[in-house]
C-alpha cells in the first residue's frame, strides 16, 4: 500500500449561458449531504469493526451531520477527511475522479518505526551491489559470511507470483535467508501465498478470514514450487510492516525455521475481496467519488484479530531513526549474528 499525502481537489468549470449561471447553486452541497450518507451507511453495513473498536456509530452521525450540512465547496474534504479518520484505520481512503489515494489515518507504530529502516545502510552490509527485480519490488544479495538477504517493499500486481522463485534460486546455497519487510504496505493474497509456500515442507491451515462476518474456508497452504527453503531464516518487522505484510509474517511464524525478529507491525487486518460483488472494498458514493472500507478481517493463529493488535516478534529489537543516522541496523545486525549461531 503506497503512501500518499496529497489531497487531490476537483475543478469545476462552467459553461455561461446568462447571468443565473454565475450563481453557485445548492446542489453540490447536497451532494456533500448525499456523499456523507452513503458513507455512513457503508460503514455501518460492512465495516467489521464499530464494535472491536467501541465505535459508537450513532453518535458520530450526530456530530458530523451539521458539519457536512456547514461544508461549502472544498471544506467537504477536510470534515470527509476527519469522518473516515474516526474508524482509526490504514487500510480506510478516499479518491475523487481522477486523483490519487488519501489515507486519512496511520497507526501511531508506524510513526514511531517509519525512519528505523533505511535502503542505503542495508546496502552498507553486503560488499557486492544487490541485485533489483526487474518489477523494482524486491531487491536481493549475499552477504560474505553465505547469508542470503532479500528486502519485500510490498505484494502488489503480480510480481511476486513471477519473480520469487528466481530470487530464491540465486540464494538456494546459502547457510540463511533473512527476509526484510520492515516497510511493506501490503497487497495481494496471492503474492503473499507465492512466497511462504516456498518455506513450506507440509500443508499449513491458513489464518482464518471473515468476509461480512461469514467465515470463508479455504484449502490449506500447500507446499509450491521447484525449491523448498528449509535453511534457518529470520523475518525483519517493524510498525511500518502493514497488510499483507502482517499476513505473511503470521504465516511465517509457524514454520519450524523461522524467527521473527524487529518490532510489532503496524495492526491492519481490514480485508476484501472481489470473489463477490458484496465483499468488494471499493464504494462508490453519489459523486463519484471512491471510498475504501474493508468488508472482513484476517485473525492470527491463536484467534485474536491482526487490526490494531499487529503482529508481535519473536525477539524484540528496537530500531530507531537515531540508529539508522548513526549507521547502526541493530534489527539486521541482530539477524546476521543469530543465523551465524544456528
Amino acid at each position: 500500500m503506497k503512501i500518499k499525502t496529497i489531497i487531490w481537489f476537483c475543478l469545476w468549470s462552467f459553461i455561461i449561458t446568462g447571468c443565473e449561471s454565475l450563481i453557485v447553486k445548492p446542489a453540490a452541497e447536497n451532494q456533500h449531504m448525499e456523499d456523507f450518507e452513503a458513507a455512513w451507511n457503508r460503514i455501518n453495513d460492512v465495516y467489521p469493526f464499530l464494535n472491536f473498536k467501541k465505535l459508537d456509530w450513532d453518535s458520530i452521525y450526530t456530530v458530523y451531520e451539521p458539519r457536512f450540512n456547514a461544508a461549502r465547496g472544498d471544506e467537504f474534504y477536510l470534515v470527509f477527511h476527519d469522518f473516515l479518520a474516526e474508524l482509526k484505520d490504514g487500510h480506510v481512503y478516499y479518491r475523487s475522479d481522477g486523483g490519487g489515494q488519501v489515507y486519512p489515518f496511520y497507526p501511531n507504530r508506524y510513526f514511531k518505526d517509519r525512519h528505523g529502516y533505511n535502503p542505503y545502510l542495508v546496502r552498507s552490509y553486503f560488499d557486492t551491489k544487490l541485485i533489483v527485480t526487474e518489477s523494482k519490488v524486491a531487491e536481493f544479495g549475499i552477504t560474505p559470511d553465505n547469508i542470503g538477504y532479500v528486502f519485500i517493499s510490498g505484494f502488489h500486481e503480480d510480481y511476486l507470483m513471477k519473480e520469487f522463485q528466481g530470487i530464491l534460486n540465486y540464494l538456494k546455497e546459502t547457510t540463511g535467508l533473512i527476509i526484510d519487510i520492515r516497510q511493506n504496505r501490503g497487497g495481494s493474497y496471492q503474492n503473499v501465498e507465492a512466497v511462504v509456500t516456498r518455506f513450506m515442507t507440509e500443508p499449513l491451515e491458513r489464518p482464518k478470514l471473515f468476509l461480512l462476518d461469514e467465515f470463508i474456508d479455504i484449502p490449506p497452504f500447500e507446499p509450491s514450487g521447484s525449491l523448498i527453503y528449509t535453511n534457518p531464516v529470520v523475518i525483519l518487522i517493524n510498525g511500518s510492516t502493514f497488510s499483507a505484510g502482517e499476513i505473511t509474517t503470521e504465516i511465517m511464524k509457524q514454520l519450524p525455521q523461522v524467527t521473527v525478529v524487529g518490532d510489532t507491525t503496524g495492526g491492519g487486518g481490514v480485508a476484501s475481496s472481489n470473489g463477490r460483488p458484496e465483499h468488494v472494498g471499493d464504494y462508490q458514493l453519489p459523486s463519484g467519488k471512491i471510498i475504501y472500507i474493508g468488508t472482513g478481517y484476517f485473525e492470527r493463529y491463536d484467534g485474536d484479530v491482526i487490526e490494531w493488535n499487529g503482529v508481535p516478534p519473536d525477539i524484540l529489537i528496537e530500531q530507531t531513526g537515531t540508529d539508522a543516522g548513526n549507521g547502526i541496523d541493530n534489527q539486521l545486525e541482530y539477524a546476521l549474528k543469530w543465523i551465524l549461531q544456528q
